[in-house]
């Protein structure tokens, strides 16, 4: 018998498999990747270091107003060691600089000042300027182009009202983007509701490029580049980070160029072989990501990449904020998989529905892979009510996942499924 680990909101849950069951743990190679220096001589060495900008103290050189975009709640992103040090850098070449330091929620509820504290330490939340994007406040936005896809672009005003516009993040695999980080702190962080839901739309989701580790062709990462170029983002400044949130890389400058070599370091450190098993068991990788549902398709479809014809994946997401999005509870629960995904392709990319792009994904895996969903706090009821199999511990899952595929069944584990790129075999 062997007892893993599996992330499980700010903790973890114990899965005990026996041996003769369990075919593979599988890991990124980047969780057990040592840097060989410290959180902060990475940061510091990246912004030392630009690729393809001059540095950003240089840049900041003569500009007024200054707008850094930083991730939401609902991200991982070390700001509470990042901001201090990218502001130092701003006001070491400009001392007087306006900076703005801009929360990219995308189509997310308001991060609160309690989350913001914990994030980013209270002195930044005490004497920083900080704004926060609403999607759903035309107000906020100007209309700057039309982006490849026809979709109108929408962003907020600060970005096209500043000298100089920097994003803060970091990359990882993204299950419809290719990869997160770079472009995406613009497209959807901090776009309008009717910009985000374009670009998610439910043609651009069926795109067969629209997919793990893949950018080339891909059309939601080619409006999202076309957005950031468009608002001149002039500097980034990406990390990657290990199994325990840990800095363990970073990146500086190009938009294009910088965000390319995180991605070359996070394909190299997190892909995969291909294995295939009966059942697959992962995870959000634990809080913040696994706070909801709507984000829970992120590790959801990398199980997808292991699972074999009508496999079983179980899903341990606590669930702690609930559904995550009126929408996507009113879609999940509208029906079975094919009654949503039916109604769903009917809808013009215009027209999309906020956050449908996560109902389209589930209908589409669960119309091959019956999902159990390990939750202690989200409702059993509507679990069930959203097309999935609830249980209240790995072990109970994987019991019920046996009676499925019988007691001879081959299990994979991925204890962090948003951290791997899993290769189809």
């Amino acid at each position: 018998m062997q007892t893993i680990q599996i992330p499980y909101y700010t903790s973890t849950l114990d899965l005990h498999v026996e041996e003769k069951n369990l075919l593979q743990v599988v890991t990124a190679k980047m969780h057990e990747y040592d840097p060989g220096k410290s959180e902060v001589e990475l940061i510091r060495e990246a912004l030392e270091h630009p690729i393809g900008t001059p540095r950003l103290r240089e840049l900041a050189k003569g500009k007024k107003k200054v707008v850094l975009v930083t991730s939401d709640h609902t991200r991982a992103v070390p700001s509470k060691l990042t901001l201090p040090i990218l502001l130092e850098e701003i006001r070491s070449g400009n001392p007087d600089a306006d900076i703005t330091i801009l929360i990219a929620t995308g189509l997310h509820r308001a991060t609160t000042e309690e989350e913001q504290r914990r994030m980013f330490g209270d002195a930044i939340v005490d004497h920083e300027k900080i704004a926060i994007n609403n999607a759903f406040d035309p107000t906020q936005f100007t209309h700057v182009c039309t982006l490849p896809s026809g979709a109108d672009f929408n962003v907020n005003k600060l970005a096209t009202e500043c000298d100089l516009l920097i994003t803060e993040g970091f990359i990882e695999p993204h299950f419809f983007a290719g990869f997160s980080g770079g472009r995406k702190s613009i497209l959807p962080g901090i776009c309008s509701q009717e910009t985000v839901n374009e670009n998610h739309s439910y043609k651009a989701i069926s795109s067969p490029y629209a997919n793990t580790g893949v950018l080339e062709h891909n059309p939601i990462h080619e409006d999202m580049v076309c957005a950031a170029r468009a608002v001149n983002v002039q500097f980034i400044f990406n990390v990657a980070l290990n199994g325990e949130k840990k800095v363990i890389a970073a990146w500086a400058g190009d938009l294009e160029q910088a965000h390319a070599a995180g991605v070359a370091f996070i394909r190299k450190w997190s892909q995969c072989p291909g294995i295939t098993g009966d059942i697959v068991v992962t995870s959000n990788g634990g809080y913040p990501l696994d706070q909801n549902l709507y984000q829970s398709p992120k590790a959801v479809a990398t199980a997808e990449a292991c699972a074999g014809e009508d496999g079983v994946i179980i899903m341990c997401c606590s669930c702690a904020d609930g559904m995550g999005g009126t929408h996507f509870a009113k879609l999940i629960k509208m029906g079975t998989v094919d009654e949503i995904d039916g109604y769903l392709s009917k809808i013009p990319p215009k027209e999309t529905i906020p956050e449908q792009w996560c109902p389209q994904i589930y209908a589409r895996i669960l119309k091959k892979h019956p999902v159990i969903l390990v939750t202690t706090y989200l409702d059993h009821e509507e679990v069930r009510k959203a097309n999935m199999i609830p249980a209240s511990s790995p072990d109970e899952a994987l019991e019920i996942a046996y009676q499925m595929k019988g007691r001879d069944a081959k299990v994979v584990v991925i204890p962090d499924g948003v951290s791997v790129l899993a290769v189809k075999e």
